[in-house]
């Protein structure tokens, strides 16, 4: 049986003060971690930090917009400065904006791009330099069944054009940065019941759970299991793979 250690390994989460970023940063630290937390709410993340530290693992908090390059090389350069080394990378921030494609304003669409999208690319970029110069190294984005599917019945183009871009994202990185020994994969969750979710519409969460097939909202929990599966060395040969954990809603 295959069991996930990620003793003596650095990662970073972005998105990593609440939400799927939040469990999934405690999972990692369970797991043997040390786990910086980066988000833009520097005070939600030092209390995430204060939790791994609490686990006996080092942590940092580190206010990170990573929609600013210059913001995301200085958080990639803390924790190498810190910590030495760079190991797994989680790009977990993300926005949705739910608003009707005539209606949607251009600032409204490129807030969304933005985030979802060039900023993956901007800490992927980041990390990647580290890793390759490392010879090693494990990128994890969040995409979503969003970039496979149309999501119904709330409006959200830009957030599915953006997990879709996501993807073909890291694809191209995995093949590109494949000979320096650094993975590149994402995970695309179906409906989880977030902070995020938990807020929208009864009609329209009521209609997510009559599409998925489990009849009900997957918990952040759920998702770690496949980030350290991703994170871990046993996964070796995985990469340019987005992993959907959704409840067999894209299964339909």
């Amino acid at each position: 049986m295959i069991t996930f250690n990620l003793e003596s390994k650095t990662a970073y989460v972005t998105g990593g003060a609440r939400g799927i970023g939040k469990t999934v940063a405690l999972g990692l630290a369970k797991n043997g971690a040390d786990v910086a937390i980066v988000d833009i709410d520097l005070k939600m993340a030092t209390s995430v930090a204060e939790e791994i530290k609490a686990m006996g693992r080092r942590s940092l908090a580190i206010s990170c917009d990573v929609t600013n390059p210059e913001d995301v090389q200085s958080m990639v350069d803390t924790i190498v400065k810190e910590w030495g080394k760079l190991d797994i990378a989680f790009n977990n921030a993300g926005i949705c904006i739910n608003v009707e494609a005539e209606n949607m304003t251009p600032q409204e669409w490129k807030k969304v791009i933005d985030i979802n999208l060039t900023g993956v690319f901007f800490t992927s970029q980041a990390a990647g330099k580290v890793m390759i110069k490392q010879k090693k190294g494990v990128i994890i984005n969040t995409a979503s069944m969003s970039g496979h599917i149309v999501n119904s019945p709330q409006p959200q183009c830009a957030y599915n054009a953006s997990k879709a871009a996501v993807m073909m994202l890291t694809k191209s990185l995995a093949v590109e940065w494949a000979p320096y020994n650094v993975r590149v994969n994402s995970l695309s969750p179906g409906y989880i019941a977030t902070e995020m979710t938990l807020s929208a519409p009864a009609e329209w969460k009521d209609r997510w759970i009559d599409l998925t097939p489990v009849k009900r909202m997957g918990t952040p929990k759920e998702l770690v299991s496949a980030i350290l599966y991703l994170a871990d060395d046993s996964a070796s040969f995985t990469t340019g793979t987005d992993l959907v954990v959704d409840g067999g809603f894209t299964s339909i």
